[in-house]
C-alpha cells in the first residue's frame, strides 16, 4: 500500500547562490492508508530504496484541506523574497514532514486527512521504518529566518542511523470514513436506547442524579432554616431569662473576668443556688459572698459590694465607734471584732467595733435573705452586746440621720394624715389617738407620734424635691431585721433570744397590728417563739417575735454557725399579697401579713391607712453595737475581744422575679443621692430642713393636703 522510502541519492540538490521559489521541490505525501494499513508496510525495511519517482505530483486533490497534522500541501514550499545581495537557501521542513512525508506520495480525494500513530502490534512483528537519513547534517540557517541553529543530537530524528527497531506506525486518518460508522460499543456517554421518538427518557442514572440534588436541597434547607427555627424555640425560655441580664451572653455563658465583681460568689456550693420557699415558690440564687478569701478588708473603695463605715452611730446612742479596721475576713469567715478602747484615742468612746453596709451598692426588691453567723460572748447567758444583721431602704444611709428624716421608717403610699407631722391634723385637734396613747412613754409625753411627717409623701406637690418616679408616689425608709440577739428577759429565762422585726410608719394607734387571723400573724412554734411585747414609740412602731437561740453558736461555746434570715413578697399591682416570714436555724418562726398592718380608720384609730409591706429596693447591714437602749450592760458576762462571725451571706427571688439593684425604674434613687450629697455624704448632719448646724440644708416638701397646700 505504502511506497518505499527514497533513496538518498533522489534527495533535491540544494544549490548556492540565488534561487528562485520555482525551483524548490514540492511536498510529497503519503499514499491512502488506514489504521490496518499504515503508510510503511511491514516489509518496507527489507527492499532497497528505489530512485525517486521522475514524476511528481505537483497537488494534492483540489478538494484537500491541510491539517496541523497533516503537513502536505498543494502548493509549494513557502518562500520569502529575497533581498539584494542575500542568497536563497531550501526552508527545512519540519522534522516530522521529513520523516512522515518526504516520500509518502500523494493521497488523491482525502478531504482532512490527519497523520495518526499507533503501536505496531505484537502479532504481525511490525516495526516502525526508520526515517531518512539526513548524512548528519546540522542546521545553521534557514531562508525563512526560522531557524538559526539546531544540532542533529537535538532532533527526535537524528540524522544517520536509527538503531531503534519498534515503535509507532503512522497511518493517515480521514474522518469522514468514519462519520457513518456506528458507535463504539465502549462509548459511556452514548446511549442508543434514546430513540427520539420516545416520550419517556427515565432512566436509573437519571432518577438518582434527580434523587441526589432533592436530598441536596432538602439538607441545604434543613441546616439553613429548620435547625434554627427548632433551636429558636428549644431555648426561648433560656433567651427570655438572660436577656435582661448584661453579664451573659447569647449562648448563656457568664465570663469570668479578671477581679470583676460578681454577684453570686464562685464558692457557692451548687447546691445552696436553689430553694424552694415558705410560700411554696421556687426561689434561685441572685447575690451570694462566702467570705472565703482571707484578708479582705473594707475601706472605701476596696470592695464592690460591701463597705465598712468610719462613724458614730448617734440614732441609738451607741457607746462604740464604728471603725473599718475591725472588720475583715480570716479563716474563711467574715470577723467583726468589737473590742475595748482608750476614749482619749476613740472619739471619746470607750469601744470600737464594725458595721458593714451595702448601702447603694447592692440592694434587692422582694425575696429571701439568709446569713451563716455565730455571735459573740463567752456563752449564751452573755448580755450587753447589740449584734445586728438587717435591711433598709436604700433611700436612707445607715448612721447619716439627715437621710433618715422624714423617711424611716415610713413604707406609705396614701395622702391623708399619715403624712403630717406627728399624725395631728394642722389645728392640733386630733386625732384622739394621735394625741395620747398609754403604750407611748413618758419622755414623748405619751403622744403616739413625734416624727416630723413623711417628707417624699404622695401628698408632695408639683415641682417640689421627690425621688420618683411621681410626685403621687409615696417613698420612704422601711426596715426589716433579720436579727437582734439580747437576754431572755422574760421571768426564769435563761440564755439569748433573737428579735426578728420589721418597722412602720406612721402608727396606728397605741402600735397594734392585726392578729385575729393566720394570715395576718402567725408563729410556727410556740415552744421556742412568742410575740415581742415592745410595739414600738414615738419613733417607730415595731412587729417583732423574740425566738430562743440554740446555745452552741456563741463565741465562747462552741462557735456554731447558725442560719437566719426572712422571706419576703411585695406586689405593687396587688399588695394584698405581701408578707414577711422569719427563720431561726433554717425553721420559720414567724409570719406577718399584709392584714396586720391594715387601715385604722375606726373610732378609736389613727386614721391612717394601709402600711405597706416593703417595696422600695433594700440594702443589708451587719453590725456588732452596745448600747443602754437595747439592754442592761453587764460587762461581768461579756468578753473582748468579742468577734461576731458571718460565714455568708446569700440572697435569693422568686423565678423569674429577678429584681436587684439600688435604682429600679419603679421605686428610683441615683438622682435624689446625687442631687443632695451633704445629706448622703455627712454623718454628722442629723437634720434635713431645721436650722442650725447640724441640718443638711434643704427644703423640705410642700404637702397638698396640710395647711396652705401647694
Amino acid at each position: 500500500m505504502s511506497a518505499p522510502w527514497p533513496s538518498s541519492s533522489d534527495a533535491p540538490e540544494h544549490r548556492s547562490g540565488a534561487s528562485t521559489p520555482e525551483e524548490y521541490i514540492q511536498p510529497r505525501t503519503p499514499h491512502t492508508s488506514t489504521f490496518e494499513s499504515p503508510l510503511l508496510s511491514p516489509d518496507s525495511r527489507d527492499q532497497s530504496t528505489s530512485s525517486r519517482s521522475n514524476t511528481r505530483s505537483s497537488s494534492l486533490g483540489t478538494n484537500f484541506v491541510s491539517s496541523p497534522l497533516n503537513p502536505n500541501s498543494t502548493h509549494g514550499v513557502r518562500s520569502r523574497p529575497a533581498s539584494r545581495g542575500s542568497t536563497y537557501f531550501n526552508r527545512i521542513a519540519s522534522e516530522e514532514s521529513q520523516a512522515l512525508a518526504g516520500s509518502y506520495g500523494s493521497i488523491g480525494g482525502q478531504r482532512g486527512s490527519m497523520v495518526l500513530y499507533r503501536l505496531a502490534a505484537e502479532d504481525n512483528n511490525e516495526h516502525l521504518a526508520p526515517p531518512k537519513a539526513f548524512h548528519n547534517r546540522d542546521s545553521v540557517l534557514s531562508s525563512s529566518g526560522d531557524s538559526i541553529f539546531s544540532l542533529s543530537s537535538d532532533s527526535k530524528y537524528p540524522s544517520g542511523t536509527v538503531t531503534g527497531l519498534r515503535g509507532f506506525v503512522p497511518y493517515a486518518y480521514d474522518p469522514e470514513v468514519d462519520k457513518d460508522a456506528p458507535d463504539d460499543d465502549d462509548d459511556i456517554l452514548h446511549t442508543p436506547e434514546y430513540d427520539p421518538k420516545r416520550l419517556s427518557y427515565w432512566s436509573k442514572r437519571g432518577f438518582l442524579n434527580v434523587g441526589v440534588l432533592v436530598l441536596l436541597i432538602a439538607a441545604i434547607l434543613t441546616l439553613f432554616l429548620c435547625y434554627p427555627l427548632l433551636d429558636f424555640f428549644r431555648n426561648e425560655k433560656r433567651n427570655v431569662a438572660i436577656t435582661a441580664n448584661v453579664r451573659i451572653n447569647g449562648t448563656g455563658q457568664a465570663p469570668v473576668l479578671f477581679q470583676m465583681p460578681q454577684l453570686i460568689d464562685p464558692e457557692t456550693p451548687d447546691d445552696a443556688k436553689t430553694r424552694t420557699g415558705f410560700d411554696g415558690q421556687d426561689y434561685e440564687l441572685v447575690f451570694s459572698d462566702e467570705f472565703n478569701t482571707d484578708g479582705r478588708t473594707f475601706y472605701p473603695g476596696d470592695d464592690p459590694y460591701w463597705e465598712a463605715v468610719d462613724l458614730w452611730y448617734g440614732s441609738t446612742a451607741d457607746l462604740e465607734w464604728y471603725d473599718p479596721k475591725q472588720v475583715y475576713t480570716k479563716g474563711g469567715a467574715l470577723q467583726i471584732v468589737m473590742d475595748q478602747a482608750d476614749p482619749t484615742t476613740n472619739h471619746n468612746l470607750s469601744y470600737v467595733s464594725g458595721m458593714l453596709q451595702s448601702w447603694n451598692k447592692f440592694c434587692f426588691t422582694s425575696g429571701y435573705i439568709e446569713v451563716s453567723m455565730t455571735l459573740p460572748g463567752p456563752n449564751s447567758n452573755t448580755q450587753g452586746y447589740w449584734p445586728g444583721a438587717w435591711t433598709m431602704g436604700n433611700l436612707g444611709r445607715p448612721g447619716y440621720r439627715a437621710t433618715t428624716d422624714g423617711t424611716w421608717p415610713y413604707s406609705y403610699d396614701s395622702c391623708d394624715v399619715g403624712t403630717f407631722p406627728n399624725q395631728t391634723y394642722p389645728d392640733g385637734s386630733g386625732p384622739a389617738a394621735a394625741l395620747h396613747s398609754d403604750q407611748s412613754r413618758s419622755k414623748y409625753n405619751f403622744e403616739l407620734s413625734w416624727l416630723p411627717g413623711q417628707r417624699l409623701s404622695a401628698c408632695t406637690c408639683p415641682g417640689e424635691e421627690h425621688p420618683g418616679p411621681s410626685n403621687t408616689v409615696g417613698r420612704g425608709v422601711p426596715e426589716i431585721d433579720i436579727l437582734e440577739a439580747e437576754k431572755n428577759k422574760s421571768t426564769g429565762g435563761v440564755g439569748q433570744v433573737v428579735s426578728q422585726s420589721a418597722q412602720f410608719a406612721p402608727f396606728t394607734h397605741d402600735y397594734l397590728y392585726g392578729n385575729d387571723t393566720q394570715d395576718a400573724w402567725w408563729i410556727y412554734d410556740p415552744s421556742i417563739t412568742r410575740p415581742n411585747t415592745y410595739k414600738g414609740s414615738a419613733i417607730q412602731q415595731a412587729v417583732s417575735a423574740l425566738t430562743t437561740l440554740p446555745d452552741d453558736m456563741f463565741q465562747g461555746s462552741g462557735a456554731v454557725f447558725t442560719t437566719l434570715g426572712f422571706e419576703y413578697w411585695a406586689n405593687p399591682q396587688n399588695r394584698d399579697e405581701g408578707f414577711i416570714t422569719w427563720q431561726v436555724d433554717g425553721k420559720p418562726s414567724v409570719r406577718l401579713g399584709a392584714s396586720s398592718m391594715g387601715p385604722d380608720t375606726g373610732p378609736d384609730g389613727s386614721q391612717v391607712s394601709q402600711r405597706l409591706i416593703p417595696e422600695e429596693p433594700m440594702s443589708i447591714i451587719l453590725n456588732l453595737g452596745i448600747s443602754n437602749n437595747w439592754q442592761t450592760i453587764d460587762l461581768s458576762t461579756m468578753i473582748f475581744p468579742a468577734i461576731m462571725q458571718i460565714d455568708y451571706v446569700r440572697v435569693y427571688q422568686r423565678k423569674g422575679s429577678t429584681n436587684i439593684g439600688c435604682d429600679p425604674p419603679d421605686y428610683p434613687t441615683a438622682n435624689y443621692i446625687n442631687s443632695h450629697p451633704e445629706a448622703y455624704s455627712n454623718p454628722n448632719l442629723t437634720y434635713w430642713s431645721q436650722p442650725g448646724a447640724d441640718s443638711a440644708g434643704y427644703p423640705w416638701p410642700k404637702n397638698s393636703a396640710y395647711a396652705g397646700g401647694c
